[in-house]
């Protein structure tokens, strides 16, 4: 086993949620090498085609990656390693975004829709924009989290480096936390903690439409103008600076997703692989957990 590579007691835990075969066509090559391809080029960046020969055919590598992240396997092997997160008792989410600069080489892509497993399918995540936002400083790209309590990723949201982080809170319906006893799978935390940017009254409407405590503090323009339309503006929100003070949880989070150099920086070209990839790197902290 080389430096990265999934341990045995990962490989465990990840072989029992993976495809079996192929189908049509032949069979897989041995899922355990492939992967480990895949996370050696996360951790490092560098090109598919300088994948060491250890693990196999580079071509290979990168066609089981775009595949899995074309059809949602990665999201629904995340699903999988989170099956236990709703034993440990109260859940408390966090919300926030981060940017990461994307490389010259990933801008280019063709405007098509690309083919999934060859027929004509809209690929999951698939973006027209591809995800790529322009700024003073270049091509940027923007990963919004939801954690938990314990610094693990629950579900990830990519967007152009200029958008905004208040319309994007919709990144917690995309949550899905199976229950191990079964039943539907939790979408709603007992609290949710999130920074100014996430302050607007149709975020705030949005949670207590679905009875969901949360914790975000109130701009002072938003005080100002509230306080300016007097009995119209409504109650001033509620804050507690103690319950606040665990929102660096997100951002441990954010800077162990960043370990891995292909999500620093965006190497893809796709926004679907790059959500891919980012996902694979969220799956590795829950096996690591």
């Amino acid at each position: 086993m080389g430096r990265g590579d999934l341990s045995d007691g990962e490989w465990s835990r990840l072989e029992r949620s993976l495809p079996k075969n192929v189908g049509r066509g032949g069979r897989w090559q041995c899922h355990r090498r492939v992967i480990n391809g895949i996370l050696f080029r996360q951790r490092t960046g560098l090109p598919w085609r300088d994948l060491p020969t250890r693990f196999g055919r580079w071509k290979t590598v990168y066609d089981r990656h775009r595949r899995w992240s074309a059809d949602g396997t990665w999201e629904r092997v995340l699903r999988t390693v989170q099956a236990d997160a709703d034993v440990e008792g109260r859940i408390d989410w966090s919300v926030d975004s981060t940017i990461c600069r994307a490389h010259q080489h990933a801008a280019g892509a063709h405007h098509r829709v690309p083919p999934v497993l060859g027929r004509r399918r809209r690929p999951a995540e698939h973006r027209l924009d591809e995800a790529l936002g322009r700024s003073r400083g270049g091509l940027t790209t923007k990963i919004h989290l939801a954690s938990d309590g314990n610094c693990r990723p629950l579900a990830v949201l990519i967007t152009p480096g200029q958008w905004g982080d208040a319309p994007q809170l919709v990144v917690m319906n995309r949550v899905r936390v199976p229950r191990p006893a079964g039943g539907h799978p939790r979408t709603r935390p007992d609290h949710v903690c999130g920074d100014k940017a996430y302050s607007s009254r149709r975020n705030r409407r949005y949670l207590r439409r679905r009875q969901i405590k949360h914790t975000i503090p109130e701009p002072k323009n938003q005080k100002v103008n509230r306080q300016r339309r007097g009995s119209h503006g409504g109650r001033p929100a509620g804050f507690d600076s103690t319950t606040y003070k665990r929102r660096n949880e997100v951002e441990r989070c954010f800077n162990a997703l960043k370990g891995s150099r292909a999500v620093a920086t965006r190497y893809d070209k796709r926004a679907y692989v790059f959500h891919g990839t980012v996902t694979l790197a969220a799956i590795r902290l829950w096996l690591r957990s």
